[in-house]
């Protein structure tokens, strides 16, 4: 039976533009695993991988004009918006490899021997190494920040893990195109081009998580997908650590004070947010609480006229267009649920923004709408009108985990007066980024960066974009008694590398 041909669609017309590939055979899986399992040894220097990692900044950085060409055909997202996206990829890239030059995510811990200590304290040395091979499954949504030089791949590397990439069927052209990038760039610092693989298909993708030699996997897309992947991955055998991100509905609290301060602002922001990126953002707001009353009476019309005046889009692909319609024409007909925008299809390829209005009595209760806390991807929120606090909480208390929760407070409460302080300690247990006064959309590639969330937000405690997403593909280690000639050099005494340290419980830098 011959291998299933893979192509490049352009999303705005639904035709296809050429044949990328095949997808991959189980053979063809395990070559590109066991290549990259070659391939480990060549990332052990901590110098020569970080200058990988700015090496193929630069390449891609160069390559910017085909890239992001190819990326439009594929998605329809737009040059400027994929300009910056790339950008984004690259500084994530160099970010990285700061890291790694600085060398604290190696946790290095040393612990002399203590006879004094009850118990005593042998000689203790404890640090961190590398997984081994990362199954990265890149995402429909940003085909460069996570894809196949996408935020799993750059920590991955930067751990010393290589990769096998199973590339998102909604951009093949361009997935091949960088893969052939990185690939470059490791053959110019005489890294094996088998340390980042690519692979299409299905299969290909249950194949890749089921492979003894892959020892961690990285994940962003659907609950359904995600959940089915993040079950193989944990009865494999030996059982190897998910890191998936799933869903979310980010849901946003305007309290009546601030509804009253600046309706309008909100509701324009609102509409921004929602329909960024034709609504196919992870972090959009997908639940927002607004109190009932002239206040968010006037918020509703301010997002109204917005969300009204927002062109009809293109969405990654048709399947996902059906999705959308048929999770709009779902929610729309259920009780007490309106339409002040009624978003839906616009022409054959584009669908227009909206969103829709419920009381908040009809998401508690016996009888309560559990659809409406669910995700729906694409142009559309839901916005939940509230008549107290307490039905505000209530509403709150049902919500399923995720990536972010927002709280637009007024300036009094904003300053400590009021509740800000325990709505803002209400929302912490829902999210792993807590907003106030913003929106979700845009998630900053830095330092103190948290991107994941209770689940279904993510399956683990970990977070995809930021310097601690390279925590991830590594595990601790200690050693004990052992002789000084035997250690690695990052547990040595004398510490030839300069390590940033902890030494007999001291913080050294």
């Amino acid at each position: 039976m011959a291998a299933a041909p893979v192509w490049s669609v352009d999303p705005r017309t639904g035709k296809q533009r050429e044949q990328v590939a095949v997808e991959a055979t189980a053979q063809e899986v395990d070559a590109a695993v066991r290549a990259a399992h070659a391939a480990r040894a060549s990332l052990a220097d901590r110098t020569l991988r970080a200058a990988f990692l700015r090496t193929a900044a630069d390449r891609l950085e160069a390559a910017r004009d085909l890239l992001v060409e190819a990326a439009d055909a594929e998605t329809a997202l737009g040059p400027a918006r994929l300009t910056g996206e790339l950008a984004r990829t690259c500084y994530q890239l160099r970010a990285f490899a700061d890291i790694v030059d600085e060398g604290a995510f190696l946790d290095v811990i040393v612990d002399h021997p203590d006879d004094t200590a009850t118990p005593p304290v042998p000689d203790l040395r404890r640090y961190k190494v590398p997984l081994g091979v990362v199954a990265v499954y890149s995402a429909s949504n940003f085909p460069f920040a996570f894809s196949v030089a996408g935020g799993d791949t750059a920590s991955a590397l930067g751990a010393g893990c290589p990769v096998v990439v199973k590339a998102h069927p909604d951009h093949p052209a361009l997935s091949e195109l960088v893969a052939r990038v990185l690939r470059a760039a490791a053959a110019e610092h005489g890294v094996p081009e088998g340390v980042v693989g690519l692979v299409h298909g299905f299969e290909a993708g249950i194949e890749l998580i089921r492979h003894p030699l892959v020892a961690a996997a990285g994940f962003t897309g659907s609950v359904r997908g995600g959940r089915a992947l993040f079950d193989a991955a944990a009865a494999r055998p030996v059982p190897i650590p998910f890191h998936g991100e799933l869903g979310s509905l980010n849901p946003v609290l305007v309290t009546d004070a601030a509804a009253a301060e600046r309706a309008e602002a909100i509701g324009t922001g609102l509409a921004g947010s929602m329909t960024q990126g034709v609504g196919q953002f992870c972090v959009k707001p997908g639940l927002v609480l607004v109190p009932a009353g002239a206040a968010g009476d006037r918020l509703v019309k301010s997002l109204t006229d917005a969300v009204g005046g927002t062109a009809a889009g293109v969405l990654l692909d048709q399947r996902m267009r059906d999705n959308f319609l048929a999770g709009v024409a779902e929610r729309t007909g259920l009780p007490g649920v309106e339409s002040p925008v009624a978003p839906g299809a616009a022409g054959e390829r584009t669908v227009t923004p909206g969103f829709l209005t419920v009381p908040a009595a009809e998401l508690t209760g016996e009888g309560a709408h559990d659809l409406l806390l669910e995700e729906c991807f694409g142009p559309v929120t839901v916005v939940v009108r509230y008549a107290d606090e307490a039905e505000a909480t209530a509403v709150l208390s049902r919500l399923p985990g995720n990536l972010t929760a927002t709280v637009h407070l007024s300036t009094e409460e904003a300053a400590g007066e009021g509740r800000g302080a325990e709505l803002l300690a209400e929302l912490t247990p829902l999210a792993g980024r807590v907003l106030v006064n913003g929106w979700p959309t845009g998630v900053a590639v830095a330092p103190a960066q948290h991107h994941g969330g209770p689940y279904p937000a993510t399956t683990s405690t970990s977070t995809s974009v930021g310097g601690t997403a390279i925590e991830r593909w590594m595990r601790p280690v200690a050693y004990q008694n052992a002789p000084e000639a035997l250690l690695p050099p990052e547990l040595r005494d004398d510490n030839p590398l300069g390590l940033p340290r902890r030494l007999d419980g001291r913080l050294e830098r």
